[in-house]
């Protein structure tokens, strides 16, 4: 199985990302059992604003999105802006809406999306407050064009308020509460992709739909 794990920090590499030291540890866990892993940085790439699966010359969304449909287990790192998502982030989901009608991200027979059978969950950074919030924008997102979101498949570390330590500068990989939440949601995503890979989703959108047109 593969897992992509997507770095939503507003800092192009080189630069120190401490959303990224978290990233590396869920990547770590995931490779321990055995999946394939990759963490890239959305900052790396060339990515336009849109909400197309191609937004024309010079767009690099679609080297990503390949990697998406490649993977098994997606998830999505985001630092907390102003008690907001990072606007990388909100690119990434708006990027993805594009599996609503592009034809090459739906299945023909059962009309499911690209990302069915795909398990997803969130990881966030970042000072004071903003991680359930951010977590449940990116989570039902994801479930919106597709992905299964298991239980317990979010984990974060917030700082002091007002504080200037991030997450390794604060000793966050020794925290408890992250670590566990960490843990719970490779141990789920792993679970989850692997049932979802044995016992793929059965649902007919197609059917569904017209069995709506009737009743509407």
């Amino acid at each position: 199985m593969k897992a992509l794990l997507i770095n939503c920090t507003l800092k192009r590499a080189p630069r120190f990302s401490n959303t990224e030291a978290l990233a590396k540890k869920a990547a770590q866990q995931l490779e321990a059992k055995g999946i394939e892993t990759e963490i890239i940085r959305l900052n790396d790439y060339h990515v336009l604003t849109g909400n197309t699966s191609d937004e024309g010359e010079g767009d690099e969304w679609p080297l990503i999105l390949e990697k998406i449909r490649a993977c098994n287990i997606f998830v999505m790192a985001t630092p907390i802006w102003m008690g907001h998502l990072a606007s990388t982030a909100q690119k990434v989901i708006e990027r993805l809406d594009a599996i609503f009608r592009d034809e090459n991200l739906i299945d023909e027979k059962t009309g499911q999306f690209m990302p069915y059978n795909k398990v997803a969950g969130c990881l966030v950074t970042g000072n004071e407050d903003g991680a359930h919030s951010c977590a449940a924008q990116a989570l039902w997102s994801l479930q919106e064009v597709g992905f299964t979101i298991p239980p317990n498949v979010n984990a974060y570390w917030v700082g002091m308020a007002g504080g200037e330590q991030d997450y390794v500068e604060a000793g966050g990989e020794r925290y408890l509460y992250t670590n566990k939440s960490l843990r719970y949601m490779t141990e789920n995503l792993a679970w989850f992709a692997q049932l979802l890979r044995d016992n793929p989703i059965g649902t007919n959108l197609l059917a569904a739909e017209e069995k709506a047109k009737q009743e509407s």
